[in-house]
């Protein structure tokens, strides 16, 4: 199994979810993180007083998938989260051992 963590802007979240749900991946879960790359920031004027702001808004989505769904799930993902411009973010991807359903005590994949 994989956990497939991926960094995103804001407003590519709901193409993003549509896409998986599409897919058929019936769970994820969503952060609202902050961070930078290689943006670097922007600068930002409030009330007439400049500065900088270092670290980004962004969503963070998480998904556990069987090991044979990875690589097209991150395609789904890389798709619908892709604008073209520098901060489209970040897709990382991790070995998962195991996966515990609380309600049912289920194991392994059937826990997904």
């Amino acid at each position: 199994m994989k956990m497939i963590s991926a960094v995103i802007k804001h407003y590519k979240l709901e193409e993003v979810r549509k896409a998986l749900t599409d897919a058929g991946v019936q769970g994820m879960t969503v952060i609202e993180v902050k961070g930078f790359g290689r943006q670097k920031g922007h600068l930002e004027v409030y009330r007439g007083v400049e500065y900088e702001v270092k670290f980004l808004p962004k969503v963070k989505i998480e998904v556990a998938v069987p090991d044979e769904r990875a690589d097209e799930i991150v395609d789904i993902i890389t798709s619908s989260a892709r604008t073209g411009e520098i901060g489209d973010g970040k897709i990382f991807i991790y070995n998962l051992q195991d996966v515990v359903r609380i309600r049912t005590g289920e194991r392994g994949e059937e826990a997904l």
